[in-house]
């Protein structure tokens, strides 16, 4: 027992990294900082975009700037505020550019998400 469980220890943390190194998230990653992500967004609501103040408040984030983590990381914060406010009849247009470590080109996400044709 005192070697059993250790180990089962051990082979979950494995399975934790393998499993983070799959998905876009690395919620269970030993080292989920591994990733710079500069980004730009903008929100729209019934027609009017939302300043810099609206945005901060409604999404918890700067429309502008960097987070240590995965830009899966910045998408959920966004749809999770979008998919818990969706029964209040609001037209909510989000654009989000980003870019992650400065190498990649610039990449762009949308919301509403768009559903395969």
């Amino acid at each position: 027992m005192r070697i059993a469980i250790p180990l089962l220890l051990f082979a979950f943390q494995i399975g934790a990294i393998a499993y983070a190194r799959l998905v876009p998230t690395r919620y269970f990653c030993w080292a989920p900082y591994d990733k710079q992500t500069e980004y730009v967004a903008t929100a729209t609501v019934n027609g009017k975009e939302l300043t810099a103040g609206e945005f901060k408040k409604r999404y918890r984030l700067t429309k502008r700037g960097n987070d240590h983590r995965s830009p899966q990381h910045v998408i959920d914060k966004l749809e999770q505020v979008e998919q818990k406010r969706a029964g209040l009849g609001e037209n909510v247009v989000i654009e989000l550019k980003y870019r992650v470590n400065g190498k990649e080109p610039l990449l762009e996400w949308h919301w509403p998400p768009t559903s395969p044709p």
